[in-house]
């Protein structure tokens, strides 16, 4: 394992990647450089500095990374109206291309020849991890100690932790969530412990961004979000960064009970896996997006966009943000919002987020046209009996020659 000098280290801070840093530095005798994002967990990640130091590295990275991810994964994203299966909202998903992308320009920086994580060999984000990085540097090794030690649960990682002096609040372990979870800007998400019995309804105690539907404020709370080509530029007419908007929409949504999940999804590796999620923010922002896009898209234009959507929430499941049909399907989406620009006025009440209003210079809605009244002369209604009669073609000929459907 001597071929390994230096490698960089997805880090949290907490139990698993502080071992994690000793055990590269015993197993592979190796350098070890250390990165935290700070993605909006809602943790502080400088505390991370000092835990690293303790366990004697030397370069120690944590960057601010709130706006870019925002701005160039989760607005992309939604562009495209994304959800997997039918619910899944992707938020830990599209968070790690970006760690990816950050650990291969650090290796690259600071002439590491590997890098490492967390993930579980059960899991998605090792799949998301290793595919985005070999997408950007082929020739990278990465080491994944879960699937190469014997450290299976939490006793034997806080043993290790005694055993090597490395720094836990043992106390704080002992009182661990029963949870995995993992947040960023986006979401919140709940794996494991009573989760795992798909018939156990979460314990509302387990969700910490969001009240329940029930105990949310009697009173709508409205708000007004501006577009400018598919993404929210200002809540209630105030300018506002990507990640500042996002900030906003957890707070209202959260608030108002908008946005928890509990779901069976099919992971990649095959297995499927009960998963909560809180989404405020993200849930406000698909039925909003959608909102300004029926009045804005061409029918075939959204239709085609519906069909593609699908797939695209696959490829990013799945890891492949970095991936060539990524691209392609970004382009396209992308294009489709050129002209998907306005303001759509949102109801928050007791878990609905309710589309009230939309306009814009933009929409291809004419009510001259789609009037009940009398729309003097936009419209003749004559047309549709030969648009009909056309149409029906195909059908009439099938039935004359005794074509019965079943």
């Amino acid at each position: 394992m001597s071929d390994v000098k230096k490698v960089v280290l997805a880090y949290s801070g907490g139990l698993d990647t502080s071992v994690i840093v000793k055990w590269l530095q015993e197993t592979y005798d190796c350098e070890v450089v250390t990165f935290t994002a700070d993605i909006g967990q809602g943790e502080e990640v400088e505390p991370a500095r000092t835990k690293a130091q303790a366990l004697g590295v030397k370069e120690i990275y944590i960057e601010d990374l709130r706006e870019e991810f925002v701005r160039d994964y989760v607005y992309p994203m939604f562009r495209a109206n994304t959800i997997y299966e039918g619910e899944y909202l992707l938020g830990t998903s599209i968070a790690r291309p970006l760690i990816a992308k950050r650990l291969i320009e650090i290796a690259n920086q600071t002439g590491a020849d590997a890098i490492s994580h967390g993930a579980t060999g059960k899991g998605n984000d090792q799949v998301r991890f290793e595919l985005g990085a070999y997408a950007l540097k082929p020739g990278v090794k990465v080491i994944a100690p879960w699937r190469e030690w014997d450290l299976t649960s939490r006793e034997k990682l806080m043993a290790y932790c005694q055993q090597h002096d490395i720094p836990v609040d043992f106390t704080s372990q002992k009182k661990k969530s029963p949870y995995s979870m993992d947040a960023n800007l986006l979401h919140i998400s709940y794996e494991g412990g009573i989760l795992e019995d798909p018939w156990a309804e979460a314990e509302e105690d387990m969700w910490r961004w969001s009240v329940s539907p029930e105990a949310a404020p009697d009173r709508p709370t409205y708000v007004e979000l501006t577009y400018d080509k598919g993404d929210i530029v200002a809540i209630d007419g105030v300018p506002m960064k990507p990640h500042d908007v996002l900030s906003k929409l957890n707070e209202l949504g959260g608030a108002n009970g908008i946005g928890r999940l509990d779901i069976v999804e099919n992971r990649y590796v095959g297995m499927k896996s009960r998963g909560c999620y809180e989404t405020p923010g993200g849930s406000i922002m698909l039925r909003a997006h959608r909102a300004i896009e029926s009045i804005t898209l061409d029918r075939e234009e959204a239709h085609l966009k519906d069909e593609l959507m699908p797939k695209y929430a696959e490829v990013i499941y799945n890891g492949y943000w970095w991936s060539p049909e990524r691209r392609m399907l970004q382009a396209a989406i992308d294009e489709t919002q050129k002209n998907v620009s306005g303001v759509v006025r949102m109801k928050l009440y007791k878990g609905s987020a309710t589309v009230v209003g939309r306009k814009s210079e933009q929409s291809l809605f004419d009510e001259s046209i789609a009037t009940f009244e009398d729309d003097a002369g936009a419209y003749d209604q004559k047309d549709a009996e030969g648009f009909i009669k056309l149409n029906a073609l195909r059908l009439r000929i099938a039935a004359g020659k005794g074509r019965q459907q079943d």
